[in-house]
């Protein structure tokens, strides 16, 4: 850090600058340069952490980058004719039913689609140098990534289904080898892996690349947000898995409960919270498994020289009532370095499961890994389990950059994986419904709004009045008799056919929000405000199952609704801060051609900073024709705690 600036008087600047003179004349040896302060004492933040210097920040963000999600870059052309199309095609009103069904968008083998898959970490010698082992990962990753990209265009290709208006989007998956080299990392070294699936729509987040690869393992499925979707469409939901998926362990969870009596500056603030019920089936379900894991396999108990020297792969002795009851501050160390556990090798499979080898060291842990795509919950599961923050959560898909190990108790650890988009053959518009994508990083704003205005009822949700409904009805010059005169119609009481376009104008204009020169409704703005509520759960809503009757529809949601599940009260309104409870804004473009190359430069780049802009927006107060909306913190409330609350957070390196 360079040393501030000391005011000098016109006296010495004079002699400074006859100083220079006489050096360059030689008239005068330069001084000695002055040597830099080793020792200087490091500047601390209001928390009393060091505040790093440029050299230490740009390593932060280096490393950073690195690890940053990669997706595909839309082109012009599709965002010119999507946002096109939701100004001119009228949205069928009222939203039908089977609009609340989830349906498979493609599956593999349908009209000649390739099997999509994830990428598998190539088998390695010990002999192997970091380079030869990375140089192979590079070259068996490029080659998935070829193959993927072709399944998907050629996806992309087929006619649009029937009854559809729009081009088919993209699909998004995770493009960047390092963040998939932290899933491979989280698998070798965890015993049993859960699954976090978004109750919303459990299909979404449990493609069939994620199901082929996790095949071999030890999986407990895991729905989340279970508050959200309702217990009857959670129930349908398991039944359909169990049907499609025998033998699956699933379980419930929820991570957030308001806290009682506590509010900041009126807004309802939430804190980590896992009922008792649900952390006792969790457990329960570890506790099976761990002991399925302690019985040998069948081709070992056929063989009796090789039962008589199988070790279990996994620690035999686990406090089971401690794992139980273990929350607070004791526990969620973090842990990294060298108490990761070494993965296996070759040698240690032979003896764990064949018995050709002499004792088998046993782990002193057991390890318990959690993936699952962007937005599922898997940090906001371990602050539950824990019943304190530990790791860092947040509103924007994709927060944690690396694998976090930490305690649960002194015999079981958690590690925390990355979210990764997993291959599918799912379009873009439905990734952003359910979260998957982070909002500021999306630019088809209009084309998402249209498929979400295609499942819910926007315009009834949040009470908006029709743009064209406002305007003067037209005075009629012509001529008439009085018995033929025409009646005069207002267009206020006419029904007016809406588009997604018409939804966005009207949200903005109950907000107030207008772009910076042309004085236009700020439709960008509205568009995100939106989809943001979606994501984050603050609108109600979720899928029923493939295959379900309209007349389990017809007893357990309310019609011409799609997929809204009205709560009785008002809309939460987020109030767009930051972890830390800052106040954000965020500032939109008026040319929309600027507003895509941003997001299309941060979507094709991984810019990090982008992902900071998710959880940006001013905090508007509304004027006359008010709607049904307020403001609060929204689930990730609990975030907006005390400074305290920031020493023990364990960042994502």
């Amino acid at each position: 850090m360079p040393p501030r600036r000391k005011p000098t008087s016109t006296r010495q600047k004079k002699a400074d600058q006859q100083l220079k003179r006489a050096i360059k004349r030689g008239d005068v040896e330069a001084p000695d340069p002055k040597k830099p302060a080793h020792n200087r004492k490091r500047r601390t933040g209001p928390t009393g952490r060091p505040i790093a210097g440029a050299s230490d920040n740009a390593a932060v963000i280096e490393s950073a980058r690195r690890l940053q999600s990669a997706f595909v870059k839309v082109s012009d052309k599709f965002l010119e004719d999507t946002k096109s199309l939701a100004s001119n095609i009228s949205l069928v009103r009222p939203v039908p039913d089977e609009k609340a069904v989830f349906h498979h968008f493609a599956q593999a083998g349908e009209d000649g689609l390739d099997v999509l898959t994830c990428p598998r970490r190539p088998k390695w010698r010990y002999d192997q140098t970091k380079k030869e082992v990375e140089k192979n990962e590079e070259g068996i990753f490029k080659k998935w990534l070829q193959q993927t990209d072709d399944a998907i265009e050629k996806w992309q290709d087929q006619p649009v289904p029937a009854g559809s208006s729009m081009p088919r989007s993209a699909s998004y998956f995770e493009r960047n080898l390092e963040v998939w080299r932290q899933l491979w990392r989280v698998t070798e070294i965890s015993q049993i892996i859960l699954v976090l699936l978004d109750s919303r729509c459990p299909l979404l987040h449990y493609p069939p690349s994620l199901a082929t690869y996790l095949q071999d393992r030890k999986v407990i499925l895991v729905l989340t947000k279970v508050d959200i979707s309702g217990s009857a469409r959670v129930a349908a939901w398991i039944e359909y898995i169990h049907q499609h998926h025998p033998n699956s362990r699933i379980v419930q969870v929820e991570s957030y409960i308001e806290r009682v009596g506590v509010a900041d500056q009126g807004h309802t603030l939430y804190e980590p919270h896992l009922p008792p019920q649900f952390r006792e089936r969790l457990v329960n379900e570890i506790r099976e498994v761990h002991a399925e894991l302690l019985e040998p396999p069948e081709r070992v108990k056929s063989n009796p020289d090789r039962l008589k020297h199988w070790v279990p792969p996994v620690k035999k002795d686990v406090d089971w009532e401690a794992v139980l009851s273990a929350k607070g501050e004791k526990v969620g160390l973090a842990v990294g370095g060298a108490t990761v556990p070494r993965a296996k090798t070759p040698d240690d499979e032979e003896r764990n499961y064949d018995g050709s080898g002499e004792a088998f060291q046993e782990p002193t842990h057991l390890t318990v890994g959690l993936i699952g795509q962007p937005n599922v919950g898997k940090s906001s599961l371990l602050n539950a389990l824990f019943g304190a923050r530990k790791v860092r959560a947040s509103k924007t898909p994709g927060k944690t950059k690396h694998f976090q190990t930490l305690f649960w108790t002194n015999d079981v650890r958690l590690v925390d994986c990355p979210g990764l988009v997993m291959p599918n053959y799912v379009p873009m518009e439905m990734q952003v419904l359910s979260g998957i994508l982070p909002i500021s990083r999306v630019s088809a704003v209009p084309a998402c709004i249209y498929h979400a205005s295609e499942l819910l009822p926007l315009e009834r949700i949040y009470n908006l009045d029709h743009p064209n409904a406002k305007l003067p009805p037209v005075e009629d010059k012509r001529t008439w008799r009085d018995e033929t005169k025409a009646p005069q119609t207002s267009k206020e009481s006419a029904s007016l056919a809406w588009t997604a376009m018409d939804i966005l104008t009207a949200y903005a204009d109950s907000k107030g929000w207008v772009t910076a020169k042309a004085g236009r409704p700020d439709v960008h703005r509205a568009g995100n405000a939106i989809l943001r509520a979606l994501a984050e759960g603050r609108i109600g809503w979720a899928f029923w199952p493939p295959e379900t009757l309209s007349k389990e529809l017809s007893m357990n949601s309310s019609p011409e609704q799609g997929l809204w599940i009205p709560r009785g009260d008002k809309i939460e309104e987020d109030d767009h801060r930051d972890e830390d409870g800052a106040d954000l804004s965020d500032s939109e473009s008026d040319d929309p051609k600027s507003t895509r190359k941003r997001a299309d430069s941060a979507s094709e780049e991984g810019d990090s900073e982008a992902d900071d802009e998710e959880d940006e927006e001013e905090d508007d107060d509304t004027g006359p024709g008010e709607t049904t909306v307020k403001s609060t913190a929204g689930r990730f409330g609990a975030l907006a705690i005390g400074s305290g609350d920031d020493e023990s957070e364990e960042e994502s390196s």
